[in-house]
């Protein structure tokens, strides 16, 4: 079976949908899915440097009070899943081009998993700026990455085209919003579902995969 994900590491909902799809695989455990995390740039219009992370919520929700309501049901739901958000750490909005593209260096390990709930933990938990190259480096060796490796990596411009053609083609998918999830190319379902959700999900996509010869 192939799952994709498309996710931006700002993107709290991401944080808990990954923790969820996590529960659903755990009450499947005969399923030995490929997952492929997908590039989605939820402000691709972000400046390199990022803005005001209170200027950006405000301009993006209307008003503080949204701000708050959106957030206490984001803490309600991260408590869910074990994610103690810390939004009062976040001072800024960054842009995340460069995190993905950690995600596509430590892939080549075998560690994008591994590396996108460090940055996710690294962002909504202690409110490091992920759009800051050293910090994600910093981030990188803690999961056993060559650090100065990552460092020349990130330095270059390898992989830009790559986010901008896998942004690209979740909106050719129709996916607009994130978490999306593709289950073996063809069953599409974007939020955080419920892991049960996904659980019935994974079955439809194992039972269609036994039908052409694909399986878990």
């Amino acid at each position: 079976m192939e799952i994709d994900v498309y996710f931006d590491i700002v993107c709290p909902w991401c944080y808990i949908g990954k923790r969820r799809l996590a529960r659903a695989l755990e009450e499947r455990p005969n399923f030995d899915p490929s997952i492929r995390w997908r590039a989605f740039l939820l402000n691709p219009n972000m400046p390199p440097e990022g803005v005001d992370r209170d200027f950006y919520l405000v301009r993006k929700f209307g008003s503080e009070a949204r701000v708050r309501r959106i957030q206490g049901t984001l803490l309600e739901a991260g408590h869910s899943v074990e994610i103690p958000f810390a939004f009062d750490r976040i001072r800024r909005t960054p842009n995340t081009v460069s995190a993905h593209r950690m995600a596509f260096f430590a892939e080549r390990e075998n560690k994008a998993a591994e590396a996108i709930e460090t940055m996710f933990r690294a962002f909504f938990l202690e409110g490091r700026d992920i759009g800051d190259s050293r910090i994600l480096a910093d981030l990188g060796e803690e999961i056993g990455l060559n650090r100065s490796a990552l460092i020349s990596y990130l330095e270059t411009g390898e992989d830009v085209d790559r986010v901008a053609d896998e942004n690209a083609r979740a909106h050719r998918l129709g996916v607009n919003g994130v978490p999306a999830f593709v289950f073996n190319g063809h069953f599409v379902i974007s939020g955080a579902q419920d892991a049960q959700v996904l659980i019935r999900l994974l079955d439809a996509a194992n039972a269609t995969g036994r039908e052409t010869g694909m399986t878990a």
